[in-house]
């Protein structure tokens, strides 16, 4: 099997996470370039790769079979594009796109190039979300009836790893917080449950002073399974709450499951009551190089090693562009909602 030759657009956090995961998958992926952001030549650097002077020059490079799309939501839908017309593979950071139509623009240009692509979902590859999918397919809580998604986020204390202020987050083209906080968890609620989105009912705000979008979210989805889920994302936290970073609650007709994607997975019946399941190794948000290796990197190599089996043509649990896309609505359905003061179906 050859080796897959990447590039990365972007020079923050996620684009030095997918650069050490590369470098740690070096028997099936080689780093060769990449581009943008103000700290492209220090991570370049850091890497042992060409910094390219423009997206163009980077997607022109005929030494490139594959791109990790790490910039701000805004400009995902530009430059996977531009990288699939070139002939290459993608992986996008999650959210997909900031709109419905771009979303479909990048599936209908892969498909025009038989190019694969993929959405960074990294729960997916973490301890407890499979560990969850394999217990409610086995029936260990039953039929799932009722969840509830949250992130609770301290904007102020979110840039720690890398010295990444996530300042994009509060611009108005970066739509809000709850397509960078949601999307996460309705693709782990869809990919445990194997429900969809068909309803959305949502309440979002600004709360945070000079903030050019949404920051906070609350609000209902309806899955076709009949189950219902209450959500609530925000960055306007003065701290955060113990185990709530990102955490999903499923109840079902025998069981529930909790599952901090941070932290430990525990199940519950009426038969033994609460149970330790697995436990996620911890990330240290105050240590900017702890975030680069240990428990957190195993999810990013092993989702990036399922994106090269795809491009190989084998099976891929990295997410599908189906799968960007279904997180996309749904949280667009949401924003909407509040704007319109009803529920809304997603596209």
């Amino acid at each position: 099997m050859r080796k897959i030759r990447f590039g990365i657009t972007g020079s923050g956090y996620m684009a030095r996470t997918h650069g050490e995961a590369i470098r740690q998958l070096g028997e099936v992926a080689d780093l060769v370039a990449l581009w943008g952001g103000s700290r492209a030549a220090g991570l370049a650097a850091h890497l042992g790769v060409t910094n390219e002077p423009s997206l163009e020059t980077l997607m022109a490079r005929r030494d490139i079979d594959a791109v990790v799309v790490t910039t701000p939501h805004h400009l995902h839908a530009r430059e996977t594009i531009l990288a699939l017309e070139s002939g290459k593979h993608v992986l996008i950071e999650k959210p997909m796109a900031t709109s419905v139509e771009d979303c479909d623009r990048i599936i209908a240009a892969a498909a025009r190039r038989g190019s694969t692509i993929g959405v960074a979902y990294n729960l997916r590859f973490r301890n407890n979300l499979p560990r969850a999918r394999e217990l409610i397919a086995a029936g260990a809580i039953g039929r799932v009836q009722s969840l509830h998604y949250s992130m609770i986020r301290q904007l102020a204390s979110m840039g720690n790893f890398g010295g990444n202020k996530l300042g994009w987050v509060s611009q108005p083209e970066s739509i809000g917080f709850v397509l960078g906080g949601l999307t996460h968890g309705i693709d782990a609620i869809r990919w445990a449950t194997g429900a969809e989105v068909t309803r959305a009912l949502g309440f979002s705000r600004t709360y945070t002073p000079g903030r050019g979008n949404e920051d906070t979210t609350v609000g209902i989805m309806e899955f076709s399974n009949g189950a219902v889920c209450s959500v609530h994302t925000t960055t306007a936290a003065h701290g955060e709450f113990p185990g709530e970073m990102a955490r999903l609650q499923l109840i079902g007709s025998a069981g529930s499951l909790d599952l901090d994607t941070f932290g430990d997975l525990h199940l519950t019946d009426r038969a033994r009551g609460w149970r330790l399941v697995t436990t996620q190794p911890p990330v240290l948000p105050d240590d900017p190089d702890e975030a680069f290796k240990g428990g957190r990197m195993q999810a990013f190599r092993d989702q990036l090693r399922s994106f090269i089996d795809g491009i190989h043509g084998g099976p891929m649990r990295t997410a599908s562009g189906a799968d960007g896309r279904a997180g996309v609505t749904a949280c667009l359905a949401m924003l909407a909602s509040s704007q319109q003061n009803r529920a809304v179906i997603p596209a």
